[in-house]
């Protein structure tokens, strides 16, 4: 059996699914493509290879073997991209949340579920009016912060992945812990107008700092709040530049190590400032499908 337990985003790590690339398929059509920086790569050749992928993501996973993490794949599906696996659940305390991810990716549900039948818990699957997905969820303690998107036109982006009922519907399910909307920009087609999840403009890093992309967020005073209750001189604000290549999506392995990709310069320097450990890999050909280190891992047990 497996036990789950998630409180935050830093503690140690014991247990983490991590995505596969094997068997992806050929590159998706302009009219399959999911968000817009896939969609640019598609157009320009630069979709990346299979071999790339799983070249990248087994670098990934050596260095969480490094520290003693159990990693768990799922299983493999054929013509299917599982690399992402954050978006399919989310764990809060020791229940796990499977999502309801746009139609287009639900099988990369099956991969995970051998995996979901050995929980020593059972498993909430969410409603269907709540579309959510694990990327636009960060749980913080006594908080989770839930990156969503509350205009009229959600229905018309592909992009908006989490809706205002989700966050409605978890307050009442979730009654111990605060949940806290952060509105972000979407958009199908330009790329620095969108971000995907929560993510990919915030991340907390340990009890006391955080990432943040303020490019990313659609209101000022969502940006300010999280400035605020972490302390100025305790976050990492990136810049456009930055936020484009994805700077907030690190993953934290203790709050002590983290693994970060070979070309974020500044974030790199600034952790090592902090006394953090920083585990560099080069994720360049992950990020052009619009994800890093948290979209392809998705914890399940944290020391508490």
């Amino acid at each position: 059996m497996l036990n789950i337990n998630i409180e935050n985003e830093y503690s140690p790590l014991k247990t983490v699914i991590l995505g596969i690339a094997k068997n992806i398929g050929a590159p998706p059509s302009v009219s399959d493509a999911f968000d817009p920086r896939s969609l640019y790569h598609i157009k320009n050749n630069s979709y990346p290879n299979e071999e790339s992928l799983i070249l990248e993501l087994d670098s990934f996973k050596k260095k969480l073997l490094k520290y003693g993490v159990e990693v768990l794949r799922p299983t493999n599906i054929i013509d299917c991209n599982q690399i992402f696996t954050r978006d399919l659940g989310f764990v809060v305390s020791n229940v796990f949340f499977l999502s309801n991810i746009v139609p287009n990716r639900k099988d990369e549900i099956k991969g995970i579920s051998e995996i979901l039948k050995k929980f020593n818990v059972g498993v909430i699957k969410l409603p269907e009016f709540m579309h959510i997905e694990g990327g636009d969820i960060i749980v913080h303690n006594d908080k989770i912060f839930i990156g969503t998107y509350s205009d009229e036109d959600y229905s018309s982006l592909i992009t908006a992945r989490t809706n205002t009922e989700s966050v409605d519907y978890l307050k009442k399910l979730i009654s111990s812990k605060e949940i806290i909307p952060i509105n972000l920009k979407k958009s199908n087609k330009n790329i620095f107008e969108n971000t995907l999840h929560l993510d990919c403009c915030f991340q907390t890093i340990s009890s006391d700092r955080a990432i943040i992309c303020p490019d990313g967020f659609k209101q000022k005073e969502d940006i300010d709040y999280l400035i605020k209750l972490f302390g100025k001189k305790n976050v990492f604000i990136a810049n456009r530049e930055e936020a484009f290549m994805l700077n907030s999506n690190v993953f934290v392995i203790s709050p002590d190590i983290i693994v970060s990709h070979t070309k974020f310069k500044r974030l790199n320097n600034w952790l090592k400032e902090k006394g953090i450990l920083v585990e560099k890999v080069n994720f360049s050909n992950v990020s052009k499908m619009s994800g890093l280190f948290r979209c392809s891992t998705l914890p399940l047990y944290r020391e508490s």
